[in-house]
């Protein structure tokens, strides 16, 4: 058998290990594109987790029941008969996925296999056709066709599917906004607009007072539009999330938005403006060889423990950027007061990483961006509201708290809510 070889160069030696050295001095800004591929990959994987795993239970039972006909408890007939269910494992994406499978017994010869369950394990690409469906389905909101589409693949009827069966499978898929936050303790919003193609999606984002993470709903609108902004904020406010009290908005500092939060929350809300946002807006202003002092001296200044003493650091910079570079000082000056939101809160250090910037927002937009970027057309705005809606309700499943969520306590008390030690001691009481 001819074997095929690789000839390397001393040339492509030398890049090698030219790239090699750039990638051991310079890894913290291989960093961010670290994290968006990580985040980029989570929303596929939630998709095919969430939804995949029950609608093939579902599938399973119905290849089942084209065998041993209707599970009956409590009576037992046929040959072929109904015998629990056990644990099985089926390769999906890059990993195995445990779930659910029925067990059958024949009377008299033992074990019966389930055809669907013997077909994922040997085929993978039943796994990619039936994946297909499911997106489908996920971007139209057709529903009703993904369990059938995807029990054909193995061999299931479509006339076994029952309407309860589809129904449930819709569900998955329900009530984002349906959720209410009367109960739920939010401290933190971050509030960002994402474009896909001519539409912009607003999405909103809540941290409660443990560090949960938690979806709050969507708007279709850009962040520089005040109307969607009031809209979104409304729809929150009907959802339950009260009014009369104050939080934290984490935002990337368009006018429309503060103007909104004015409106439906009032004036006296604080507002931290995203520092990343910030910095690149400011070295979009600069030439290259001006970009890596400015933002050392910006990180720095972000650092230092009063307000007073960052924002005189800022401002020295400007002065200094002024003279050849106007825009970025004016850039640089315009919300610079929000910048120190945390600071003037007096906030630990331990929240400056997650409530500094709009991070916790934009690493699952990323994933959402990665999982439609396949889409050529979007057809009009609820088109893209579906996409999205779909998409954040399955990454919500995943989130982990932030870090530092254990000095939340300080947030809490600072905006004038009971603390999780007080509430447990009146609860006590």
């Amino acid at each position: 058998m001819k074997k095929t070889y690789h000839i390397v160069t001393r040339a492509a030696k030398e890049s090698a290990a030219v790239v090699e050295q750039f990638c051991q001095a310079n890894g913290q800004i291989l960093l961010p594109l670290v994290n968006l591929i990580e985040s980029a990959s989570q929303v596929v994987e939630n998709v095919i987790h969430e939804i995949q795993i029950q609608t093939l239970e579902t599938i399973l039972t119905l290849s089942a029941e084209q065998i041993a006909g209707a599970r009956t408890p409590g009576k037992v007939k046929g040959e072929i008969r109904w015998h629990g269910s056990q644990p099985g494992k089926i390769k999906l994406a890059d990993r195995q996925v445990q779930l659910k499978r029925p067990r059958l017994r024949h009377k008299t010869e033992g074990e019966v296999k389930i055809p669907a369950y013997e077909q994922l394990r040997q085929d993978r690409g039943l796994q990619q056709r039936m994946l297909g469906a499911l997106l489908r389905g996920v971007s139209t909101r057709e529903y009703d066709e993904v369990l059938p589409q995807m029990a054909e693949t193995v061999g299931v009827s479509r006339s076994s599917v029952s309407r309860q069966a589809i129904e449930a499978s819709a569900e998955q898929l329900k009530a984002l906004r349906e959720k209410r936050w009367d109960t739920v303790e939010i401290l933190v919003l971050y509030i960002d607009g994402q474009r896909f193609g001519a539409h912009h999606i607003l999405s909103a984002v809540g941290v409660d007072g443990e560090g949960r993470k938690h979806v709050l709903g969507i708007e279709v609108g850009a962040t520089e539009n005040a109307a969607s902004v009031k809209r979104l904020l409304t729809h929150l406010r009907d959802q339950g999330l009260p009014t009369d009290r104050k939080y934290l908005f984490v935002v990337d500092g368009a006018k429309a938005l503060r103007a909104g939060i004015e409106e439906v929350f009032g004036a006296e809300q604080p507002v931290q403006r995203c520092r990343n946002h910030k910095l690149r807006n400011v070295l979009d202003e600069l030439p290259d060889d001006q970009q890596g002092q400015t933002l050392n001296l910006m990180r720095a200044a972000w650092k230092v423990t009063t307000p007073e003493e960052g924002e005189k650091r800022l401002e020295q910079l400007a002065r200094f950027l002024e003279r050849d570079h106007e825009s970025a000082a004016r850039s640089l000056r315009e919300g610079m007061a929000e910048m120190f939101t945390l600071q003037r809160l007096k906030l630990p250090p331990s929240l400056y990483k997650c409530l500094a910037t709009t991070n916790i927002i934009e690493s699952p937009q990323g994933g959402v961006a990665r999982r439609t970027d396949n889409v050529t057309r979007w057809r009009d705005a609820d088109m893209v509201e579906r996409w999205v809606a779909s998409a954040w309700l399955l990454t919500e499943k995943h989130f982990r708290k932030i870090d530092g969520h254990k000095d939340l306590w300080a947030l809490s008390t600072i905006l004038g809510r009971p603390s999780q030690a007080s509430a447990s001691q009146e609860k006590v009481a």
